[in-house]
């Protein structure tokens, strides 16, 4: 049986932007391929805090304390024997936690690079940042919650976010091992969604015009989810078939 552990979502904000379906699938390693909203790729950051982190049935007490991480993530779909599905594709995942570095993509999936994360909340207000240690990757956004969904071109309401989130669940990853992306499922009996405002996002990955030119990609919004008890369910390994562009995140 495939390991599940159980947390839970302390904080968990989704940075959306909208890009090049082009560009996006170059990034792509088969079987993936850009999933389109409205005529374009859905790409973004995932800033979420976990708290503990522990096998099914044991006590909350005995998880491991709060992590901040962060991921950059493409919305792909692909072709599987029992027909599409869809979830995200993940290039890079970051931890300031030393545990979750030290058994991602080992013990469990999910290989994390150590990164040093600045965050500061209000009721209202969040701005989360981080840097890695191999000065590889950065982000740093702000957001403010509000009380509609307001300025996005992929989504007509929160609901139609919510449920392309949800049913996205899935994602995969790059691995230690060359070639093999490991994949965790997002399972909660809640999906409490709520919208905000973007006052900045940086990103090394988003910002590199080597990778966007200017005019491929936009800021479409950010969503927060917060206090939701999930499980991850660890997925069968995707190997990957042909070739595809290495990028750094």
């Amino acid at each position: 049986m495939l390991p599940r552990v159980q947390s839970e979502i302390q904080r968990r904000l989704l940075v959306n932007y909208r890009a090049d379906p082009d560009l996006v699938a170059r990034l792509l390693p088969e079987p993936f391929r850009p999933q389109l909203v409205r005529g374009a790729a859905v790409v973004g950051i995932c800033l979420i805090r976990l708290a503990g982190t522990r096998l099914p049935g044991m006590p909350h007490v005995t998880g491991l304390p709060a992590t901040e991480n962060g991921a950059h993530r493409l919305a792909v779909e692909w072709d599987t024997p029992d027909g599409v599905r869809s979830g995200v594709f993940i290039p890079r995942r970051d931890s300031h936690s030393r545990a979750t570095v030290a058994l991602g993509g080992r013990l469990y999936p999910g290989w994390h690079h150590r990164s040093v994360f600045t965050v500061a909340e209000t009721d209202t207000d969040l701005r989360v940042s981080f840097r890695s240690t191999d000065d590889e990757a950065y982000v740093d956004v702000h957001a403010r919650i509000t009380d509609r969904l307001t300025g996005s071109a992929l989504f007509a309401d929160l609901d139609e976010a919510a449920r392309f989130f949800r049913t996205g669940a899935d994602g995969y990853s790059v691995s230690r091992r060359p070639g093999v992306y490991e994949g965790l499922r997002l399972v909660s009996s809640r999906w409490d969604v709520e919208p905000a405002q973007l006052l900045h996002a940086h990103s090394s990955f988003y910002d590199d015009r080597r990778l966007f030119p200017t005019g491929s990609i936009e800021l479409d919004g950010a969503l927060l989810m917060r206090h939701l008890p999930v499980t991850w369910q660890a997925l069968p390994p995707l190997e990957r078939k042909g070739t595809f562009t290495s990028v750094s995140v």
